[in-house]
């Protein structure tokens, strides 16, 4: 009986419960005869909660530009945070950048003006908006974002900033439609 046909003794791996073992024989020509086959354990079935947490992961990257402004203010509400906890003194640093946005604004229409009424209503939206997300930015770095009712105008920006994103979308969207 030659070597090819006659059975090999096949010795006992432990394969934990659930999971199914896939056996890879040893290649001819590499190594000793005699060595060990690879043993690859693979799960049978992911668990609940590792489908769940893919279903979410995959739903989040697919609309990741959709929901850019809710990621950058819990950015801010956490970097606002760390700065209170590491500087209280950094509200002071930040207050004066508040007033960039009407600057900005008053440039804008100074130099490049609009004749376009909705032109000149996003300008001034974007413009208030800014101010207030900079104005609470300082607040929060100087008193802590959980302070009195800065939590609230934390969640009032946030959708706030998510409506005129998707508004904003929108409008582009269909123009280049």
């Amino acid at each position: 009986m030659s070597s090819r046909t006659r059975a090999r003794s096949r010795r006992a791996v432990k394969v934990p419960a659930g999971a199914t073992a896939v056996r890879i024989p040893a290649q001819r020509g590499h190594g000793r005869r005699a060595a060990q086959p690879f043993v690859v354990v693979v799960p049978e079935r992911p668990s609940f909660l590792r489908e769940m947490a893919g279903l979410f992961g995959g739903l989040l990257w697919d609309h990741r530009r959709a929901l850019a402004p809710i990621a950058l203010s819990v950015l801010l509400f956490v970097l606002t945070g760390l700065a209170h906890w590491l500087v209280w003194w950094s509200g002071l640093l930040l207050a004066p950048s508040a007033a960039a946005p009407l600057v900005w604004l008053l440039f804008v229409e100074r130099h490049r003006p609009s004749k376009v009424r909705g032109v000149r209503r996003w300008r001034i939206t974007l413009a208030l908006f800014a101010t207030a997300a900079l104005a609470w930015a300082a607040l929060a770095a100087g008193f802590g974002p959980l302070s009195g009712p800065l939590v609230l105008l934390w969640l009032l920006i946030t959708i706030a900033a998510q409506t005129l994103w998707l508004i904003g979308r929108g409008t582009s969207d269909a123009e280049e439609s």
